[in-house]
């Protein structure tokens, strides 16, 4: 009977690779699926207590040592959601799930209603959360709520101009005034737009003109929209310094100039806003001969912003990008990494949980501690090779039928035995 035993052995043994090969196949298109493989070993008989063990001893068949997980990188792939994210080298995703701490390499994530980043199944996606723009360093689910970005008002514009060195200076210009409202009184203007403390856009204009009292010198004249107690509500004045340059084109005085708009009363904003010092800098402006035109704006201030986007860097920094073109910090993915992958349980849902064998659960930032980095807009494809998988299910099959083949031998000396 121990033929028998033995061939079974060998079906079971085939029975279960059969059956490891099939799941792996079946999640070839399976999203941060790791494949596995069934390893065996052989048996023997155990020796007699005290009776050393003979030579030319005979196995008695195989056995399924372990299911072996396989966790090689698989490919990366481009997609067109932000929230696709791929692991690129060791780690896995920690996730909330119903209450439990799971772990998985799938990084197709979503938003629910709530704001929180999910996976298909519910599972919240878990990191180091962001207030005001700045990681809070603890622990806890990826939550997108800062759907709206509040406006920074305006307190320095830089603005780097050529005026024109072969302009026409202005008759009587030396140590007159700009009037903005006539055109003659400058060779050129330019506007660029600022915000108050509220997100109110104004319009802020700049009127140049060359001063006929001496060579490469220009008045500098102002006018800023949206205040209160002024004519058409356009405040104006002009900077006391004006700007020079020297032979060489270069600015050598005059670099800068203030603008004061009051908390309230005359010239105040007519929005009700906070009142401010706007400066203007002047700063790598230059007075070359060739059409005066704006080479640079800089504005540290902007409007009201809503989310118009999001995007995730190779660090796992989630920034918030905002239709007023600002962009901010919103939380931090973490990864977790463990000193035996191998050890990790599935359970389902391509979530694994950890046990003895596989160790604790090391968490830290992507790119740091051996963890892999990240890549937005882009899924980790299952490692399975179906080719390798279709090749050795042939060879699976062939060993299912050698073991039931030795059956069927063993039977057949049986049934010549039971006629003798």
């Amino acid at each position: 009977m121990s033929t028998f035993q033995t061939a079974l052995s060998g079906l079971q043994a085939a029975s279960t690779d059969l059956q490891v090969m099939g799941n792996n196949i079946s999640n070839a298109n399976t999203v941060g699926f790791k494949e596995s493989n069934a390893q065996f070993a052989d048996a023997y008989a155990s020796a007699i207590a005290g009776t050393a063990p003979q030579t030319g001893q005979v196995g008695i068949g195989t056995s399924v040592q372990t299911v072996a997980q396989q966790f090689s990188q698989g490919n990366i792939s481009a997609t067109s959601n932000p929230l696709d994210i791929a692991i690129n080298g060791s780690g896995f995703y920690q996730l909330n799930y119903n209450g439990s701490t799971v772990y998985s390499r799938n990084g197709q994530f979503q938003l629910d209603q709530n704001g929180y980043i999910v996976d298909a199944a519910g599972g919240q996606l878990q990191g180091t959360p962001a207030v005001s723009g700045k990681l809070t360093g603890g622990s806890g689910p990826m939550q997108i709520t800062q759907t709206t970005l509040a406006p920074s008002g305006t307190t320095s514009i830089g603005l780097q101009v050529n005026l024109d060195s072969s302009s026409s200076p202005i008759s009587g210009s030396g140590s007159g005034k700009i009037n903005i409202n006539d055109p003659t009184s400058y060779n050129w203007s330019t506007s660029t737009t600022v915000y108050d403390s509220l997100g109110q856009s104004h319009i802020l204009t700049t009127y140049y003109a060359l001063s006929s009292g001496s060579a490469a010198t220009w008045n500098v004249a102002y006018s800023l929209s949206g205040t209160s107690g002024a004519s058409g509500n356009i405040t104006s004045g002009q900077f006391t310094t004006p700007m020079a340059f020297d032979g060489n084109g270069s600015l050598t005085s005059g670099a800068s100039g203030a603008i004061t708009v009051p908390s309230s009363g005359p010239g105040s904003f007519s929005d009700g806003a906070s009142g401010v010092t706007l400066t203007v800098n002047f700063t790598g402006s230059t007075d070359y001969s060739t059409a005066s035109t704006v080479n640079n704006v800089t504005n540290d201030g902007y409007g009201v912003g809503q989310l118009s986007n999001l995007s995730i860097d190779p660090s796992g920094i989630i920034y918030g990008r905002y239709s007023n073109g600002q962009s901010a910090k919103l939380g931090q993915i973490t990864l977790t990494n463990f000193r035996a992958p191998q050890g990790l349980q599935r359970i389902g849902n391509n979530y694994f949980v950890p046990t003895y064998a596989s160790g604790q659960p090391l968490t830290g930032s992507p790119g740091s501690g051996g963890l892999g980095s990240l890549q937005s807009s882009a899924v980790e494809e299952s490692n399975v090779d179906l080719s390798t998988q279709l090749v050795d299910l042939i060879v699976a099959q062939q060993a299912y039928q050698a073991n039931a083949q030795t059956i069927k031998t063993q039977n057949q000396v049986v049934q010549t035995l039971l006629t003798l």
